[in-house]
């Protein structure tokens, strides 16, 4: 092995998370360096590159608020970013703070492991290099495990195949070829218009109908633009103290005690709007089964009113989970795209996919000739990553052992029995349940504050203990039973990957009430944390 030295921090990716870490950290004076294992910043925004990869939170919410020259100074082009976007905008962060010289890339770590005697982390490259440090924090995002295709016959087929969590970085040409896309969620359902505008024949391989939302996107306003920078602190205040950590106008009624008329006039003004804001239209809707149902009926019926073909429409119809509990889906023109006559939906819940073939998808009642197959298949959320990585705590624990049973973490931030290691945007934090961004803003933010405190009170060792652990894992739990996201088999829960425990891994309490209760731990002396 090849040492490359020892640091004070080392951070473990370099999208969102890992860049503001690293640049917080070096802030605060400490020797610290970033590995990533792509060849560039970015994380899932420098691997998804897709067409119509795009981010569904508005340009303005999905940024930096940290440095306010930052924010005011960059000028989106979108409503809806697009992947390239947010990679230039990722690039510009790292060269404006200077933090290129600090990145490690294409260094992908494989390994971590915490030493009992010394109270330091070696971690292992994919290269055979191997760097020492004091603080470990995981930078590593909730969607950037791909789940691979696991196909049957997958090494016989003759044609090529992409996975959107992996695509090329060059163009791919789509034009005259037959493609099947095999997956509905977010990637599926925003690759399949782009595709069918080339395509000669487009197969899309559905197992369970998504809700999908219009995004209306659009160039951004520059008035919109200024208005937003007048007053950027207010607009991020409001951010802050909203569930989602996103501002979302919300009626005043619940959607249970609101007559049918005006309910359903609230949500054909934000499907006008576009985007989640579906979501916050009633403050019941997350919670209320039979509220949420509404919602449900208002979106059974667009889609109806805009896929001509009955029985493809009824096919592309959600049944037997709320709106949410599998994360909406913010898209233009999915569901037009199977009014096309080069587009057809195959039902493999109906008809399962048996093997792939020399010449393209054999399910259990038909064969699709095609040439490309495009794998939407998603990631293994939240865990994944983390569980991808060789990770050895005290006394030789495993964190592949420690989360057997489902991820245990304290506040989604540290992990009994993992010393100086920390996670960001982790399980137990609102993470994908909110504007991502905010959640890793905050938990950079805190994560930094604590080593400040460690430093200034000769801390060597800052450890989550056990019942602060248990207790915060049962609090999760308590909150996602009191609304309906656990009511669906969801990667929320994991119920994507063969057998990964079913637990529902995010915090849903919303972001204000998780800032509030990390905020009264630290106050507190940062209660439920050994730190000696």
């Amino acid at each position: 092995m090849l040492s490359i030295g020892d640091h004070e921090a080392i951070v473990v990716g370099a999208g969102f998370a890992g860049l503001h870490m690293l640049h917080r950290l070096r802030q605060s004076g400490m020797d610290a360096t970033a590995f990533e294992a792509g060849p560039s910043v970015g994380g899932t925004w420098y691997w998804n590159r897709y067409p119509g990869a795009r981010c569904d939170f508005e340009s303005h919410d999905y940024s930096y608020s940290f440095d306010d020259a930052l924010q005011k100074e960059w000028v989106w082009q979108e409503r809806y970013p697009a992947q390239p976007e947010i990679l230039r905008y990722l690039n510009h962060v790292a060269d404006r703070f200077d933090l290129r010289p600090h990145l490690r890339l294409q260094s992908r770590i494989t390994s971590a492991h915490y030493d009992d005697d010394s109270g330091r982390w070696t971690v292992t490259t994919d290269t055979g290099e191997q760097a020492t440090t004091r603080f470990l924090i995981f930078a590593t995002g909730a969607l950037s495990l791909p789940q691979v295709p696991n196909f049957s016959g997958l090494e016989s087929f003759r044609g090529s195949w992409y996975h959107t969590a992996n695509w090329p970085s060059e163009p791919v040409d789509f034009t005259g070829r037959r493609v099947a896309v095999i997956g509905t969620g977010s990637s599926g359902v925003q690759v399949v218009p782009r595709i069918a505008a080339q395509a000669e024949q487009l197969f899309v391989l559905q197992r369970t109908a998504a809700f999908v939302v219009p995004a209306h996107n659009h160039p951004l306003d520059p008035e919109r633009d200024a208005q937003i920078k007048s007053d950027y602190s207010g607009f991020r205040q409001r951010a802050l103290e909203s569930f989602l950590g996103i501002h979302f106008d919300t009626e005043p009624t619940l959607a249970v005690h609101t007559g049918a008329a005006d309910r359903i006039k609230a949500y054909e003004d934000r499907w006008r709007i576009g985007g989640a804001a579906l979501l916050a239209t009633f403050p019941d809707l997350l919670v209320d089964a039979a509220a949420n149902e509404t919602l449900a009926d208002f979106l059974r019926q667009k889609i109806s009113d805009i896929v001509d073909d009955p029985a493809t429409a009824k096919a592309l119809t959600p049944y037997g989970f709320p709106v949410g509990a599998k994360r909406l889906i913010v898209d233009s023109d999915y569901y037009q795209t199977f009014n096309k006559d080069n587009v057809e939906l195959v039902d493999i819940a109906a008809a399962p996919i048996e093997a792939i073939t020399a010449h393209g998808i054999r399910t259990s009642d038909n064969h699709y000739e095609v040439d490309t197959i495009v794998f939407a298949t998603g990631f293994d959320a939240l865990t994944g990553p983390l569980l991808n990585i060789d990770i050895v705590g005290k006394a030789g624990i495993r964190l592949t052992d420690r989360w057997a049973a489902g991820p245990m973490t304290y506040l989604g931030l540290a992990v009994a029995g993992f010393p100086n290691m920390f996670t960001l945007a982790g399980p137990g934090s609102p993470s994908v349940l909110s504007n991502v961004v905010r959640c890793t803003e905050h938990n950079v933010e805190w994560v930094a504050e604590l080593l400040e405190h460690a430093s200034d009170n000769g801390v060597s060792a800052i450890e989550a203990s056990s019942d602060a652990e248990s207790a915060w894992v049962n609090h999760v739990n308590e909150l996602s039973e009191a609304t309906i996201f656990p009511t669906a088999n969801s990667w929320y829960l994991g119920a994507n990957i063969p057998g990964k425990p079913r637990v529902f891994m995010p915090y849903a309490g919303g972001l204000p009430a998780y800032r509030q209760t990390c905020a009264e731990v630290a106050e507190d002396g940062y209660r439920g944390f050994h730190l000696t």
